[in-house]
């Protein structure tokens, strides 16, 4: 992924933990701020999606989009844009590291582009925000649930 941004954030959990929570996609209404649907539209024979519809309202961005995803076991996930309205790039990918008792790190990589012209301070600043959220998110849902 050229041009990208990324964050980390220490999540007191197992990568096991943390990955269930990021492949169930029907719970990110409930935690991921912004996603007011995501259906999962094809799945692979291990049972974890390989596309999954989205709808975002992540004010100035509103769209609807699928998403393709590769799986590396509870180690990383990395997707790719099918298809979306606004959208005309959306890579990114969760790197989880283990820390052992410390937890897990995670990594969040992102990189979009809009159909829309943004100033690239502002598409960063912007692929920061989702970022941040998204990860605050996660360490939220998983920390309740373990």
């Amino acid at each position: 992924m050229a041009d990208q941004t990324e964050s980390s954030i220490l999540i007191e959990a197992s990568p096991a933990e943390v990955m269930s929570v990021i492949a169930d996609f029907p719970a990110y209404p409930t935690w991921a701020k912004g996603v007011t649907v995501a259906d999962v539209v094809s799945e692979f024979p291990d049972g974890r999606a390989e596309q999954v519809y989205f709808a975002l309202d992540v004010s100035p961005i509103k769209d609807e989009y699928t998403l393709e995803y590769v799986w590396s076991g509870d180690e990383h996930v990395t997707w790719t844009l099918v298809e979306g309205k606004m959208l005309r790039a959306l890579d990114g990918a969760y790197v989880l590291t283990d820390l052992g008792a410390r937890g897990t790190d995670v990594t969040y990589r992102l990189a979009l582009d809009v159909s829309i012209p943004l100033i690239g301070m502002l598409k960063r600043k912007g692929e920061k925000i989702l970022i941040d959220t998204a990860l605050k998110g996660l360490k939220k849902r998983v920390e309740s649930l373990a």
